[in-house]
């Protein structure tokens, strides 16, 4: 298709929230920018409120006409609801577009649907990319972290644009081109599993110092604020402190003991557990979460367990678990977390054959994410010395987990004895205890399966496989 009188460097299709503050971002930028929606209103709607930005964009109502505003080679990107909607977006464009043209799709895919589509682009053409934009509307409007895969000839031609709306850390841009086909999207998949356990173990040690201690939202909020100032800072431990001293504007009580505790989730955390089974690879803190938000839904089942057994949480004595305690083991807690969620970027780049460089992934997500910490600094440098190593055994970490496990023990016991619910947590502490014992009880999984289905097992003493004990022998 002709691109006579182009003047856009980039379109985008999709004016929602993200991709409204996106385009936004991206002409902000200084790059003029072609933006259409299925439906005009919305277009005309984005326009009114584009303001001095309105200059940087080319508002089209007719798909032919939008791409035809598209300087050639043409980059795409998409910004529709994942699943059936990329495609039918992508056959759309695909007669409009030439073969070295580009289409970017930067929602929330499931990294499989990305290795198709890129694999069909192949095929037919024109080029494609994933892209996982996170940092929610703020990080789309002002500088999100980018995590792209496709080809590299691809990443050459906008990667730059890229860089320059991305979010900054020290002046780099957190966005990097991270290999092949679904690669970014798998990425942002690991990130948003992370994402759920990061805050679930934030939720537990806060039902910690409610049910346990009897602390009030305004004093646990002073707590979480203390801790933002040490090894724990990070954007999630920042915004739960300010929920927590939040007052609801309608009956001036904490904002938290007027939200209703059912959670709601998109789905990315479960394929983030999907994709740890499905490799064989640990991700137990992550799946945990994943299991507190399901059980979270069910609100009538938990007033009738509580009517059944009674109310679980029990007054604990704060001279036996203190305040430093909880803080401890949330740092434990996120050591292992980040290690689980390495290890299973690194076995599907194994499966894939996907060069992923662990460290630059780490060196992005330390701004405009949502998992973005002062620990990445530490996470990216021991990942740089050996990306192959289990995160907890680079020497940093290892000095921190054995400075912390202890108390993370100690919180996981007490809660138990308590009836407080802390399963990320207690996830955290069996994965380390798991990944520190030499001799497991695998042997007599083993020897079950050899018992009742000859599966066949390795000896201690012997080389090889396929032994079998005395009971296949009668």
């Amino acid at each position: 298709m002709s691109s006579q009188g182009a003047i856009a460097e980039i379109g985008l299709i999709g004016l929602g929230t993200m991709g409204g503050n996106l385009a936004l971002n991206i002409a902000e930028n200084g790059f003029q920018i072609a933006v259409y929606n299925r439906t005009g209103e919305k277009t005309d709607q984005f326009m009114a409120k584009a303001g001095e930005l309105a200059g940087k964009l080319v508002p089209s109502k007719d798909l032919k006409d939008f791409v035809g505003s598209i300087k050639s080679p043409r980059a795409v990107i998409l910004m529709v609801p994942a699943g059936e909607a990329v495609d039918a977006q992508i056959e759309a464009l695909r007669p409009l577009l030439d073969a070295g043209d580009l289409i970017i799709d930067a929602g929330n895919a499931n990294y499989h649907d990305t290795n198709r589509r890129a694999e069909a682009a192949e095929k037919q053409g024109p080029r494609f990319m994933g892209i996982g934009v996170s940092g929610g509307e703020e990080g789309a409007r002002f500088g999100p972290s980018v995590m792209a895969g496709g080809p590299t000839d691809a990443w050459n031609q906008v990667g730059h644009i890229l860089e320059a709306i991305s979010a900054k850390h020290d002046g780099e841009p957190c966005a990097a081109h991270l290999g092949e086909a679904g690669a970014g999207h798998l990425v942002k998949t690991v990130h948003n599993g992370i994402e759920y356990a990061d805050m679930q173990m934030i939720a537990e040690v806060y039902g910690v110092m409610r049910d346990g201690f009897g602390m009030t939202a305004g004093e646990i909020g002073e707590v979480l604020e203390t801790w933002n100032g040490g090894i724990l800072q990070s954007y999630l431990i920042e915004i739960s402190g300010k929920v927590a001293k939040a007052a609801d504007p309608q009956t001036g009580k904490p904002m938290l003991d007027i939200i209703l505790d059912r959670a709601g989730q998109k789905g990315t955390g479960r394929w983030t557990a999907i994709e740890a089974l499905m490799l064989g690879t640990p991700a137990s803190t992550i799946e945990a979460a994943v299991a507190v938000r399901n059980m979270s839904s069910r609100l009538d089942e938990r007033k009738a367990g509580e009517a059944e057994f009674g109310a679980a949480p029990q007054p604990m004595d704060r001279n036996v678990l203190g305040i430093d305690a909880l803080e401890a083991a949330l740092v434990a807690g996120k050591i292992v977390c980040y290690a689980q969620g390495f290890g299973l970027i690194l076995e599907a780049a194994k499966q894939y054959g996907w060069a992923m460089h662990l460290p630059k992934i780490a060196m992005i997500w330390r701004n405009g994410c949502i998992i973005r910490s002062a620990m990445l600094n530490d996470m990216s440098a021991a990942l740089t010395d050996d990306p192959q190593r289990n995160l907890m055994f680079a020497p940093f970490f290892s000095e921190k987990l054995k400075e912390t496990e202890g108390k993370l023990r100690q919180v996981v016991a007490q809660a138990a004895l308590h009836g407080l619910p802390v399963p990320a947590l207690s996830s955290a502490l069996s994965y380390f205890d798991i990944m520190r014992t030499a001799r497991s009880t695998a042997n007599m999984l083993q020897g079950q399966r050899d018992f009742f289905g000859a599966h066949g097992f390795e000896r201690t003493d012997k080389d090889g496989g396929g032994y079998h004990g005395p009971w296949a022998m009668g």
